[in-house]
């Protein structure tokens, strides 16, 4: 199972928001390269990186950080946040970034996913609030189930699925494993659990599990409550 720690980004600076609310925004970082160089020295292979003014905006905002993140680091990365066009897609192909996450797009426009993923490394994020797909920067929720948008990617190409359960996401209460693996069980792709980490104990239980291929962490480190190179011994 992979650790992946996560840098989202906000006007250039690394932040954790608490249940996706914009406002509720804490700065961790005016550097955030140096936070990725501190990722890559514990151990981690892949950066999870969120263009949080992008997943409002539609489009890359931090453009500039994600460049400077790439070039001090030989981290694989994977970014997400307001990327809905092959024009967009093919931008972060070409600055290096290994592979792209694809969110609200996933929800309506499943057609042109599938399209893309014939052709780039791409990622889905579900993101459910109570079992419902939320889009547009956890702004809107719909009326689609996390599980049935999962099937429909069943057999679509992308390499895996991001599953974030909202309620959890910067609280710290512990992880969603139930669903986590209800996504993993949909869609028969490798699944990378998000949101609530918050010990150890989680990634174990997580790996427990069976069906999760990977999880995220990102608040339980800049709150001192999880030691990556801790947490990278107890998967190894």
């Amino acid at each position: 199972m992979e650790i992946i720690p996560a840098i989202d980004l906000k006007e250039a600076k690394a932040v954790r928001l608490t249940k996706g609310l914009m406002d509720s925004a804490k700065i961790y970082s005016d550097k955030p390269w140096e936070l990725a160089r501190a990722f890559e020295d514990a151990g981690a292979k892949w950066l999870h990186i969120v263009d949080l003014d992008g997943a409002f905006a539609g489009e890359s905002v931090n453009l500039k950080t994600i460049e400077a993140i790439l070039s001090k680091t030989n981290l694989q990365v994977e970014v997400g946040g307001g990327i809905r066009n092959e024009d967009r897609i093919k931008m972060y192909k070409n600055l290096g970034v290994s592979r792209v996450i694809l969110g609200s797009v996933a929800l309506k426009n499943p057609e042109f996913v599938k399209e893309m993923a014939k052709k780039y490394r791409l990622v889905v994020g579900i993101d459910a609030m109570n079992g419902f797909v939320a889009v547009e920067g956890w702004a809107e929720v719909s009326h689609i189930k996390a599980t049935d948008l999962a099937k429909l990617y069943a057999d679509a190409g992308v390499e895996a699925i991001i599953a974030t359960d909202i309620s959890k996401d910067g609280m710290l209460g512990g992880v969603n494993v139930e669903f986590s693996s209800s996504i993993a069980e949909a869609s028969k792709l490798p699944t990378i659990a998000s949101g609530g980490v918050s010990s150890i104990e989680d990634i174990v239980n997580l790996q427990k599990n069976g069906n999760i291929a990977g999880v995220i962490v990102g608040k339980a480190y800049y709150e001192g409550k999880i030691s990556l190179k801790d947490a990278f011994r107890v998967i190894l």
